[in-house]
């Protein structure tokens, strides 16, 4: 048994703060942006940062699977984390501020169950759910322009 890690990141043509405002704030924004890999996405208390915890499923590699995420700023503005409170899964999203953009990187580990179906999951997991942060972080640049241009 190993950990399990996959990343994507994007530049999001948005400011840092602008950026991690949404990606924060789980009832009004963060769903607009999700991939359809997630489905039943609910916030069960909270909903702005650090001390929300949602829940959702998400099906990747025809497998779907639900989770239970508690939310925590490791550095507020610029670093927020979701731990599955049902197994090692943490992602966490880090802002990079670049000028008036914004580089978002996501990134997840977990620990990876043992032989045959573990060789399985380190070979195929990450390319599947690399996937869908790309189709995350695509639809969060769209989402931002979408703002932008709402309040211009």
């Amino acid at each position: 048994m190993g950990k399990v890690h996959v990343s994507a990141e994007r530049t999001i043509n948005a400011p840092a703060e602008t950026v991690f405002g949404y990606v924060a704030d789980f009832k009004q924004h963060h769903p607009r942006f999700l991939p359809p890999a997630f489905s039943d996405f609910e916030v069960e208390s909270g909903g702005l940062g650090a001390g929300t915890v949602t829940h959702f499923k998400l099906t990747a590699g025809g497998r779907t699977r639900g989770y239970r995420m508690s939310v925590t700023e490791p550095e507020p503005g610029r670093v927020l984390a979701e731990s599955d409170t049902n197994s090692s899964l943490v992602t966490i999203f880090t802002f990079v501020p670049q000028g008036g953009d914004c580089l978002v990187r996501i990134s997840t580990s977990w620990d990876g169950a043992g032989g045959v179906g573990g060789l399985f999951e380190r070979l195929f997991a990450p390319r599947a759910m690399r996937a869908i942060y790309l189709d995350e972080l695509e639809r969060l640049n769209a989402y931002a322009s979408e703002q932008a241009g709402a309040v211009a």
